[in-house]
């Protein structure tokens, strides 16, 4: 009873801090939100400006550069999909007015009983539900409208973020480090390096296994759409699915269903069904071929894990919670993994020191490690340069 109990008391403080948290979290969610962005986005960005500064580009010409790049990249992809969404929406419109009636009398001649006055009563049902909930749906949309006003101030946050790991992230991590006990600080580097090897692994796995289902999805739905006529808005049902992708498991099947929609209201059932097999074929190898070989490698959580994770933080925080779900998971896991295993009295050498002033001299920093990581590699903390690693055996540097 005594261990029981114990057990239990312990179990209810971490069970009300991370509660206290969480609370925190929604809170502050206007700020955490376009901060965690900002992070992701440099955690994509900071091996190319690395990899452009080993090359000899100045440290302000390679941080412009993947600036540039990667908003250029973002820029490309939403005018394409604008473009072609506005290019096709009159005969999107006219086809879905047509193909109703075709639906309609598919369902009333599928031989299930259902007549004209069931469809009846069903449209009548819906549009009474719609009329009920006018007042909260108003109020969504008045919600959205004032919401709307905070999207400069989240894009601000997302851009000031980005710049700074990327110019000074190498500081900022130092002074996070700082924060903790002294004799905490080697803990919380090595598992920071860890978390931060694997955020960046996770990233570009993921940026190939959306690519994957982007193309898988769109390719097929195209292919399908040869034999009924074409397949219209092909590029942008690829590049929501793209953007699907990056909530695991589930993003790709559920924008996949994009596809599956155009396809039934422009070529029919039977085409949809043949999209709908595609989607799912797609699926298949993502979760059979990628997420165990690719995936598993760099981020090493059990698709269980990602599944009860995404379905648990969408249900707390909605989109975004399904969104950092698997890298929050992945992240965590990793710091937590790399401190039960010791394995952070190893990890660095070089990124993370602790300036304490040796012999009276300011300015003397003194390494907390000696050998540097090997654990991936190129990018180990947020905007840091590549440094070459402190020798064995020296315990300062300048």
């Amino acid at each position: 009873m005594r261990i029981a109990g114990a057990f239990s008391w312990r179990v209810l403080v971490v069970a009300g801090v991370i509660a206290l948290f969480v609370w925190l979290m929604t809170i502050f969610s206007e700020i955490l939100i376009p901060f965690l962005i900002g992070v992701v986005i440099s955690a994509l960005l900071v091996p190319l400006s690395n990899r452009l500064q080993r090359w000899h580009v100045p440290k302000w010409l390679a941080v412009i550069i993947s600036l540039l790049g990667g908003l250029a990249a973002v820029a490309a992809l939403v005018w394409l999909v604008i473009d072609q969404i506005v290019a096709s929406y009159p005969s999107l419109r006219d086809r879905t007015v047509s193909q109703y009636g075709n639906v309609r009398s598919f369902v009333l001649n599928s031989g299930f009983g259902i007549s004209q006055k069931d469809v009846n009563t069903w449209l009548d049902e819906a549009t009474k539900w719609v009329q009920d909930n006018s007042g909260t749906i108003l109020s969504g949309v008045a919600s959205a409208g004032s919401s709307a006003t905070h999207v400069f101030e989240a894009l601000f946050i997302i851009l000031f973020t980005t710049i700074f790991l990327l110019i000074d992230g190498k500081n900022v991590w130092r002074w996070t480090v700082r924060l903790f006990p002294r004799k905490a600080r080697a803990t919380v580097d090595g598992a920071g390096v860890a978390g931060w090897i694997t955020l960046t692994s996770f990233i570009r796995v993921q940026i190939f296994v959306a690519f994957v289902d982007a193309v898988g999805i769109g390719l097929g739905a195209f292919i399908v759409g040869l034999f009924f006529g074409g397949m219209p808005l092909v590029i942008p049902i690829a590049a929501i699915v793209f953007l699907g992708a990056f909530i695991p498991v589930v993003g790709a099947i559920v924008t996949g269903f994009l596809a599956v929609f155009v396809a039934l209201i422009f070529n029919g059932p039977l085409a949809a069904l043949l999209v709908l097999g595609v989607v799912l074929l797609v699926q298949q190898i993502e979760g059979h071929i990628l997420q165990p070989l690719v995936m598993g490698n760099a981020v090493k959580v059990h698709p269980l894990a990602v599944v009860l994770g995404v379905t648990a933080a969408s249900g707390l925080a909605g989109i975004a919670g399904a969104f950092f779900a698997v890298p929050l998971i992945a992240t965590l896991n990793a710091m937590v993994t790399t401190i039960a295993s010791g394995r952070w009295r190893g990890l660095d050498s070089d990124h993370v020191l602790e300036a304490t002033p040796k012999h009276g001299q300011h300015g003397r920093i003194q390494l907390l490690r000696r050998r540097r990581h090997q654990v991936g590699d190129d990018v180990p903390a947020p905007g840091s340069d590549a440094q070459p690693a402190a020798e064995p055996g020296t315990a300062s540097t300048n």
